[in-house]
């Protein structure tokens, strides 16, 4: 098969929906995987097509016609998920073998618009924009075979650079407290920029997005160890729903506008994602206390002589003067509780504990 033989071409939600209504679309070929996707996969793909946002290009192979229809099968080698997302939307009764799992609503925190209405509900123009929301579409020729597709498949992801932790997530999670997270996270990208946390590769693989939800953490459960399963184990237990959702939003911003205001980030040893993360410690434990509840609770107020203190144990550390500890816990970019506590308890110039109930003296 040549790159001349591959139609490039476009087709309408309608479309799809049409073939399978007559029974020319194959959607799940022998070498497609089972439906796997999550329903707040699925709610977010909704949302998607009514915005009219792009995604990535389906690819079908055709079929040698059939002689009953006079018309050409159209077999989905990529793309099945989404397909089978909007159909089960649009028309579940066209779907040759439902399951449980297709059964879903589009959540709230995608679109509110649309929360909870199945497409009947919809007004007549929402209707009418997804169905009429257009694939970029790629169609193989009808000779070309299951091992020149899976060959085309494994160079497409031949030069792939391997997800981290956080790109898993995001790919795995679709609830309120990832949507959260990213939300958050973005909202500081000028800071994250200006002051150096990040730079962009570390942007662009969403290592801002993960600092932003161990900050999350932080106000949850207290002062952790950076551990990737117990941010997952985040992302999981609230994919269904945050509660704490508003107050950690404000909680957030409060102590980001705190740090904005009061420090030049870039010019302190705070330019670090290890160390920053025990400034936002301190700041958010003047503020609040580190292991009270999340609830709506008014921010206490921050001393000028708790400031003062902020900017000497800064200028401590940066000049090195700082107890070794400390100097060890910033050098070594150690992500232990102990170490954590160290620097929050040395900028605090107060006593500290973690999640665990362990303490860490001020030096």
């Amino acid at each position: 098969m040549k790159y001349a033989e591959i139609q490039h071409t476009d087709f309408k939600v309608s479309d799809f929906l049409g073939w399978q209504r007559n029974g020319s679309l194959v959607l799940s070929p022998s070498f497609q995987r089972r439906p796997v996707w999550s329903s707040g996969a699925k709610s977010l793909l909704i949302d998607t097509v009514v915005r009219g946002f792009p995604m990535p290009v389906i690819f079908l192979r055709s079929v040698p016609s059939d002689v009953v229809r006079l018309e050409p099968n159209r077999e989905v080698v990529d793309g099945q998920q989404r397909i089978r997302t909007l159909i089960s939307f649009v028309a579940p009764e066209l779907l040759n073998d439902p399951t449980p799992r297709d059964i879903f609503v589009v959540q709230r925190n995608h679109n509110r618009e649309l929360a909870g209405k199945s497409f009947d509900k919809l007004p007549d123009d929402l209707r009418q924009r997804i169905l009429d929301y257009e694939f970029s579409v790629h169609v193989f020729p009808s000779d070309t075979d299951d091992r020149e597709i899976l060959q085309i498949f494994a160079r497409m992801n031949a030069t792939g650079v391997k997800l981290n932790a956080q790109e898993l997530r995001n790919a795995e999670y679709f609830g309120q407290f990832k949507d959260l997270m990213y939300e958050l996270g973005a909202e500081q990208l000028a800071r994250w920029h200006t002051w150096g946390v990040f730079s962009e590769y570390q942007i662009a693989r969403m290592l801002e997005v993960e600092l932003t939800s161990e900050f999350a953490l932080l106000m949850l459960s207290g002062v952790t160890k950076r551990e990737q399963s117990a941010i997952s184990a985040a992302y999981r237990r609230y994919d269904d729903g945050f509660p704490e959702a508003k107050e950690v939003a404000k909680r957030f911003h409060l102590v980001m506008d705190f740090i904005a205001d009061r420090f030049d980030v870039r010019v302190t040893p705070f330019a670090s994602r290890v160390v920053f993360y025990s400034l936002f410690g301190a700041v958010y434990h003047l503020h609040f206390g580190l292991n009270a509840e999340v609830t709506h609770v008014p921010a206490k107020a921050v001393s000028k002589e708790a400031v003062t203190r902020l900017h000497w144990a800064a200028d401590q550390i940066a000049e090195g003067s700082a107890p070794q500890g400390v100097i060890d816990a910033t050098t070594r970019r150690t992500t232990d509780a102990g170490s954590r506590l160290q620097l929050i308890s040395f900028l605090t110039g107060n006593s500290v504990t973690g999640a665990g109930g362990g303490r860490a003296d001020r030096s």
